[in-house]
C-alpha cells in the first residue's frame, strides 16, 4: 500500500465520523507495532494539508518488561517532527508476576489505556488516537459475542468521562494486511512486542477462526463491518 492510499482511508474515516476539529491536540498511542506506526505516519501527513489545524504528541506506554527498546520510535518521531514521550510503568510485573493473570490482555489493556490517557491529559491533549484497524473492529465484535454474550464493539469516536478525552480510531477503514504492506514497503522499523502472551491470546484465536471462516464465506469481513456500521451499536450512527 502506498502513502496516498493510506491517507485516503484515514481521511475518509476522519471525515465520516468528525474525528478531528479545529485546534485539537491529539495524543497518538504508539506501541511500536505496524498499526500504531501507520497511524503516526498517516496523521503526520494529514496534518500538513487537512483544513482543520491540529497538533500531535506521540506516547508509548512501556510495560516494564525486559527486552523492550524504544530508541527506534524516538528516532522515527524525530524524523517526522512529532514530539515523543515514553511512559515507564510496572504493568508487566503486576500482571505476570504479582497477579499471575491467565488471561492478561483485558487488564493489561485497561492499565495501558489509563497510563496513556493520564499522560495525554498532562500534555494538554483533548483527543487520543488509537491504532485499531478494520480487522480489529470485526474481531472485537466477535470477541464480545463469543466471550461476553453481547453485541458490542468499540466506536469510531468515544468520549471518556473520567479523563474528559475523546478517543478516535482513524485506521478503522484500513485492512490489517494493508497496514502490514505499508510498513514493509516503507522500511519502517517495528518494535518487537516483549509481552509474554504475544501470539497466544483470545484475539489471536478469533483472528484465526475468522480467517478459516473467510475461506468458506466470501467477503466475510466486509459484510460484518458493513453490518456494524448499519447497526444501532453506540457510536456508529453519529452519537457519542
Amino acid at each position: 500500500m502506498k502513502l496516498q492510499k493510506l491517507l485516503s482511508y484515514v481521511r475518509r474515516a476522519v471525515d465520516d465520523y468528525d474525528m478531528i476539529a479545529e485546534g485539537d491536540k491529539i495524543a497518538i498511542g504508539i506501541s511500536g507495532g505496524k498499526d500504531s506506526l501507520c497511524l503516526l505516519v498517516a496523521l503526520r501527513h494529514l496534518q500538513r494539508f487537512y483544513p482543520k489545524k491540529f497538533t500531535l504528541e506521540a506516547i508509548t506506554v512501556s510495560l516494564g518488561l525486559p527486552g523492550a527498546k524504544y530508541d527506534d520510535i524516538q528516532a522515527f518521531c524525530d524524523t517526522l517532527g512529532v514530539p515523543y514521550h515514553l511512559v515507564e510503568t510496572d504493568i508487566g510485573q503486576i500482571i505476570f508476576e504479582e497477579r499471575k493473570e491467565k488471561n492478561p490482555c483485558s487488564l493489561c489493556a485497561k492499565m495501558r489505556k489509563g497510563a496513556l490517557n493520564t499522560k495525554a491529559e498532562e500534555l494538554g491533549c483533548n483527543k487520543v488516537a488509537l491504532g485499531h484497524n478494520k480487522d480489529d473492529v470485526v474481531e472485537t465484535f466477535f470477541m464480545s459475542l463469543f466471550y461476553e454474550g453481547r453485541l458490542n464493539c468499540f466506536a469510531p469516536v468515544s468520549y471518556l468521562d473520567r479523563s474528559k478525552l475523546y478517543s478516535i480510531r482513524p485506521l478503522m477503514y484500513v485492512p490489517e494486511w494493508e497496514c502490514r504492506s505499508f510498513v514493509s514497503k516503507s522500511d519502517i522499523k517495528i518494535v518487537k512486542n516483549p509481552c509474554l502472551a504475544d501470539g497466544n491470546t483470545k484475539r489471536q484465536e478469533t483472528k484465526e477462526l475468522l480467517a478459516n471462516l473467510s475461506e468458506t464465506y466470501d467477503h466475510l469481513q466486509e459484510k460484518v463491518f458493513g453490518a456494524i456500521q448499519r447497526s444501532n451499536l453506540k457510536g456508529w450512527n453519529g452519537e457519542i
